[in-house]
């Protein structure tokens, strides 16, 4: 895959903010600085991660933050997107650590913008348990009135599909639960603590709240009835559950009776307007008829007794984690979303985007970048008010269950050392990033 070499890519609108993001449990370290979260009880299960790694040590990115914050300055990107350990805020000593990144970061002129879950919950909680959500209020009350002064940009959540999905109902992440169906009420939880986390935020005084919600276009394997009735599911399943809600106000036809609780009162929370919608785009989804049998897809044994099957999608080259490469459906996807849900939707942030190569001098993932945000700038051109870009990651980290074998970093960490070293695709952001800044 080439990137369009000599073809400069087309500025963005003034104020647009270019970032990378991390999450605390991939990247941190210091384990014996915190409370154990559901992660910590996952990984010390024999088989649960491939290398059998647990990120105990991870990046040590509480030891050595600031030499991570001169590498976000060195980028020169004017956001970073991370997340704020709920298990190491309630050991007591986290909000120092946050208190210090935070201020380095400002000094550095990188605007500091804190996800307040990134899937470690405490590990004496369940997002099956309707408290947790009001638990989850209280720490966001908390971070807020510790960092609010300085923090300006909030996110609440950081994709409750894929953790209720992966964690609830297929059980390949942390908690490991194996519920298919039956995960529901943890998706209502988290979109309900979503709720009442911005209703947190609100009362400390933030303006600019969001969430980061995965997203990606589902195409039928098909025309067949069967297959696209199976791909309109699965849309549902992954899109429109965690997308309706927050904006529409309710939930997609035959779910609202699924969840528990008072479902009419839990939606007027769930919708509490917000200020911008964070989207994570990595590939599309093709997806047909159940095919009567467990399949093996991205590392992921899907039931049988799912209601649609997961198929590989040709044509495209794939990342070294084996995900398709497909810019295309980027625009796809915003333009969607643009169709879908009209005035309801507020100002796109893509808060995560990126791919996994091994490779210092990482072309492969230059040319994923520069398909991407070429995509991106297709979308704005067809009209969607996209604000900002965030790549994944800053720092090869512990990819959860794949543990050390997957590399989605701009900088390279060897894990013995924790020798931090720019990859190539550092330097071709940070061009970009350089092209993108106004002219005087």
């Amino acid at each position: 895959m080439a990137t369009d070499a000599g073809n400069p890519i087309p500025r963005f609108p003034s104020g647009f903010l270019w970032g990378v993001s991390t999450s605390a449990h991939q990247i941190e370290g210091a384990a014996d600085e915190r409370e154990p979260s559901v992660w910590d009880a996952f990984t010390a299960e024999p088989g649960r991660v491939k290398d059998g790694s647990t990120a105990a040590v991870a990046c040590d990115h509480v030891h050595r933050h600031r030499e991570d914050v001169a590498l976000l300055a060195g980028l020169g990107v004017n956001a970073y997107r991370f997340s704020i350990s709920w298990p190491r805020v309630r050991s007591g000593k986290g909000l120092g650590f946050y208190d210090r990144l935070v201020d380095d970061l400002c000094a550095a002129g990188v605007r500091p913008v804190p996800t307040l879950f990134h899937w470690d919950l405490p590990a004496d909680l369940d997002w099956l348990e309707r408290d947790t959500a009001e638990r989850f209020a209280e720490h966001v009350a908390l971070v807020a009135d510790r960092l609010g002064d300085r923090v300006t940009k909030w996110i609440t959540l950081n994709e409750p599909a894929e953790h209720t999905l992966l964690g609830h109902a297929l059980g390949v992440h942390a908690p490991g639960r194996q519920l298919l169906f039956d995960a529901l009420p943890a998706a209502h939880h988290q979109l309900l603590a979503h709720g009442l986390a911005v209703r947190a935020l609100r009362a400390s005084g933030a303006s600019d709240i969001g969430i980061a919600n995965s997203h990606g276009p589902t195409w039928a394997a098909s025309t067949e009835a069967a297959d696209v009735e199976a791909a309109d599911f699965y849309d549902l399943l992954l899109n429109r559950l965690f997308a309706d809600p927050l904006l529409l106000g309710r939930y997609p036809d035959g779910i609202g009776e699924l969840m528990p609780g008072d479902i009419e009162a839990d939606l007027k929370v769930i919708a509490e307007p917000l200020d911008w919608y964070g989207i994570n785009y990595y590939a599309p989804t093709r997806v047909g008829a159940p095919q009567g049998a467990e399949i093996e897809f991205g590392g992921i044994t899907m039931p049988a007794e799912l209601p649609f099957s997961v198929r590989e999608i040709e044509g495209h080259p794939v990342t070294d984690f084996g995900w398709p490469v497909v810019p295309e459906g980027l625009t796809e996807l915003l333009t969607t979303f643009r169709d879908r849900y009209g005035d309801r939707l507020p100002p796109v942030v893509i808060t995560e985007n990126g791919c996994s190569y091994p490779d210092v001098d990482d072309q492969d993932r230059i040319a994923y970048l520069d398909g991407h945000v070429r995509a991106l700038h297709r979308a704005v051109e067809a009209g969607v008010d996209v604000r900002g870009y965030f790549v994944w990651s800053l720092l090869d980290n512990f990819e959860w269950a794949e543990g050390y074998a997957r590399r989605f970093g701009l900088v390279h960490v060897d894990f013995d050392t924790l020798e931090r070293t720019p990859k190539a695709s550092y330097h071709w952001y940070r061009e970009l990033l350089a092209a993108q800044r106004p002219t005087v």
